[in-house]
């Protein structure tokens, strides 16, 4: 029998379940579907697909070496799928479960439907702790946990489907994306996945715990193995068991806790995964109904054009979108001030400011993303409100100015005492508009007037029942192994995503 496995967010040959399944079926092609809708959708760019080009580069290498070939079609995904299936006599498909965005959800709707219709049988399995149809969370973790404790599975030997021809790998202008230069952004695949967690568990690692939250500490300290996971060149369960078997050995030093932090940001990865299975329009509308008119739903362009390039005119905010915008990457503490500012002190709204984010992240995973950047918004009804200070961030995250002023090259005047508010400077009129703006809202008033603004609305008449209705949905006690850190305050302030 021939068996088409259709790819997504897997592009690995080990720890592979849905390869191991075909394998074990027959005859096996692999498959994976450029689709050019998705990438022109807003959550998209041309930084991710190259980062996945990369990763299939990589998985196409992996399988000629064991006498497979990677099959790349482009085009809408049911009449791909269904010109291979008639073209060699495929009457089964395997693929993974996966939790994608709005738009995946819908396509996978359409493809269950058109398999239905052809006598298909497509199977789906999961790769994550992230449980499908969950009726509640009663003994979730408990599963994920079980889940991730089963043994890796090794690359399975396979038989080729024979006379396909492979396709070719599209290029970014191909696909006519947008221009999106990202200089310093991360290389994908699995050489690269293993790599970084060689070295994240023997060598930068240890000071993981204490470092995650300054951009410049965090960017050596961090796994930054969220691209992979995000891509599954590397599967969450291969990260726990190689952290688990790392700790056996009791390293000593700062080991033990960076660890123990590590297992638990992987933990709460799939605890708000979980979040979009159960609820997939959590991209499009906000968790508290009553919070659709807080602000404004179309964001104010000047406001949403200066966040996004890192000219608001407040130094360590514009230091960090620079930052990401060149990198694709950004430690969770400078993800979490970003979108607090763009939505308590610009008040934009988070649908608009939360694709400007997705698309630059090279590990946009939508499962994270989107519940996050409701929690940073306020608009969740059952998480307390956290505003961050972007003046006090930049003090304590860049004590010394060396980040702010590395990204900001035209505050190279401003005196170390001014930098983080050079609107103080009485030198700033030499500077103001022409090398860098004036602030677009002076950040305390701003933070009034919001943390006003989102109390007056949970005063409100029926707020109570709401959010008991949101919190009863979304009942799940945290992951067990939650470092000291993250249990002091409310998810909303803490996820795991520094990895």
């Amino acid at each position: 029998m021939n068996v088409l496995v259709w790819l997504k967010r897997d592009l690995r040959l080990a720890d592979h379940p849905a390869l191991t399944l075909a394998a074990g079926m027959g005859r096996a092609l692999p498959v994976y579907v450029v689709e050019p809708e998705y990438w022109q959708l807003p959550d998209t760019s041309a930084r991710q697909w190259e980062v996945t080009a990369e990763a299939l580069a990589d998985l196409r290498e992996a399988l000629a070496a064991v006498g497979m070939p990677l099959v790349l079609r482009v085009g809408p995904a049911v009449e791909v799928l269904a010109r291979l299936c008639r073209q060699h006599d495929i009457t089964t498909i395997v693929s993974h479960e996966e939790t994608g965005n709005l738009w995946t959800f819908a396509r996978d709707r359409q493809v269950g439907a058109w398999a239905r219709g052809a006598g298909i049988v497509w199977h789906e399995v999961p790769q994550s702790g992230v449980v499908r149809r969950l009726g509640n969370r009663d003994g979730w973790q408990a599963r994920r946990d079980a889940f991730t404790a089963e043994a890796v599975l090794p690359a399975p030997a396979m038989v080729p489907v024979p006379g396909v021809e492979r396709g070719q790998i599209p290029t970014a202008r191909a696909l006519r994306l947008a221009e999106d230069r990202c200089p310093h952004r991360q290389r994908g695949g699995r050489t690269e996945a293993l790599l970084l967690l060689d070295s994240f568990l023997t060598q930068r690692g240890e000071p993981y715990r204490s470092a995650m939250s300054a951009p410049l500490a965090a960017e050596r300290a961090c796994s930054r193995l969220s691209p992979h996971l995000a891509l599954g060149s590397l599967s969450g369960r291969e990260a726990v068991q190689a952290t688990t078997a790392r700790a056996a050995e009791r390293p000593g030093g700062r080991w033990g806790g960076a660890l123990s932090s590590f297992q638990s940001r992987l933990a709460w990865r799939d605890h708000f995964m979980q979040k979009l299975e159960d609820q997939p329009d959590i991209e499009l509308r906000c968790l508290s109904r009553a919070a659709e008119a807080l602000r404004p739903r179309e964001a104010d362009a000047t406001r949403l054009a200066a966040w996004a390039t890192g000219q608001t005119g407040l130094p360590f905010v514009d230091a960090c979108m620079r930052y990401l915008q060149a990198t694709g990457w950004l430690n969770f503490r400078m993800r979490a001030m970003l979108m607090a500012v763009a939505s308590y002190h610009l008040w934009l709204d988070w649908r608009a400011t939360g694709h400007v984010l997705a698309r630059a992240f090279t590990d946009y995973e939508p499962g994270i993303h989107w519940p996050q950047v409701q929690m940073q918004s306020g608009v969740t009804a059952i998480n307390t409100p956290r505003i961050y200070n972007p003046v006090k961030q930049g003090l304590e995250q860049d004590p010394t100015g060396a980040f702010t002023r590395r990204w900001l090259p035209e505050l190279a005047a401003v005196p170390d005492g001014f930098l983080q508010e050079p609107w103080k400077w009485p030198g700033f009129a030499k500077i103001a508009g022409r090398r860098y703006p004036e602030p677009l809202v002076d950040p305390v008033a701003a933070a009034r007037a919001a943390r006003d603004a989102v109390w007056e609305l949970r005063r409100r008449e029926g707020h109570r029942d709401e959010a008991a209705a949101i919190a009863a949905r979304h009942a799940s006690r945290a992951p067990a192994r939650s470092p000291r850190r993250m249990t002091a305050r409310p998810a909303s302030a803490q996820l795991a995503l520094d990895l």
